[in-house]
């Protein structure tokens, strides 16, 4: 049986960890405009160039992906997982349906799931990796489908930010917030909410500090799956040490990093952490 899991590029990643037979698997860029310039969040995007572009802009938005580009990658054959950022955030959600709607009124017996991860980053690569361990164990797409929604619903997101131009800019953060924390020199850390909004969690001193509350939010909520996810931007550092204290705190754990793609390196901006579990 062949299966397509296609993502919006909110995931961070470009490629499977592994490689299944009768398996197809590709992103939908977002498309981020700073300043009237657009960079698309493909594989040729320079996010040096953007992350630079963002610290001296003055205005600034993202557009996600068509429902068209959504019906490019759902082909014309296979059962379809697609997965989005959280729809409290972005569009994109809302965009897969209608490209979902488009291809069964044409193809009526298609198997299509467009699942709303309720987070960003990690929350996709680890659904997507689950995904692929399900797939590959041979089971149907109705198997597959209540599986997945059973894993979804046990994920669990927190993030670390000491920059919020954009959320401030976007209406994700309230201004005064955003402007206290910023010149206090504050890490922000805050968790998704089961709705997928942003819920603002702890201030921390310091990147140590930082450490500390999320390793505390580890235990408070329970790190119980096979991996822990971080994706950073621009933060290899403070990425590594966090591997190291979660490895020590969960021998044979596995704990991956990835930098952040285009979204999210807009959203989490310079130094920004987001870690799902």
């Amino acid at each position: 049986m062949a299966f397509r899991i296609i993502a919006d590029s909110s995931c961070d990643i470009f490629d499977l960890d592994r490689k299944i037979d009768g398996l197809y698997f590709n992103t939908v860029p977002f498309v981020i405009t700073v300043d009237g310039k657009d960079f698309v969040d493909d594989e040729h995007l320079d996010v040096n160039e953007l992350v630079e572009a963002m610290a001296v802009s003055s205005k600034s938005h993202t557009s996600c992906p068509s429902p068209a580009d959504w019906v490019r990658e759902f082909g014309e054959e296979g059962d379809v997982f697609a997965l989005t950022i959280s729809s409290n955030l972005s569009g994109s959600y809302n965009s897969a349906c209608t490209a979902k709607n488009m291809v069964l009124e044409n193809d009526p017996d298609r198997n299509i799931e467009i699942l709303d991860t309720r987070g960003t980053g990690p929350s996709l690569s680890m659904t997507i990796d689950k995904l692929c361990e399900l797939i590959e164990q041979g089971l149907s797409f109705e198997e597959v489908k209540i599986q997945i929604h059973e894993f979804m619903a046990d994920h669990k997101l927190i993030f670390a930010l000491s920059s919020y131009h954009n959320l401030v800019n976007n209406g994700r953060m309230p201004k005064i917030a955003g402007i206290v924390l910023g010149h206090l020199g504050l890490w922000g850390v805050g968790i998704a909410s089961e709705e997928g909004t942003i819920k603002m969690k702890k201030i921390a001193k310091g990147g140590k500090k930082t450490l500390q509350v999320i390793m505390n939010d580890f235990r408070e909520r329970t790190a119980d799956k096979e991996s822990i996810v971080i994706s950073h931007c621009q933060n290899e550092a403070f990425a590594l040490n966090l591997k190291k204290a979660a490895e020590a705190e969960y021998p044979g754990k596995i704990v991956k990093i990835f930098p952040t793609r285009g979204l999210c390196s807009y959203y989490a901006e310079k130094g920004g952490i987001i870690v799902g579990f």
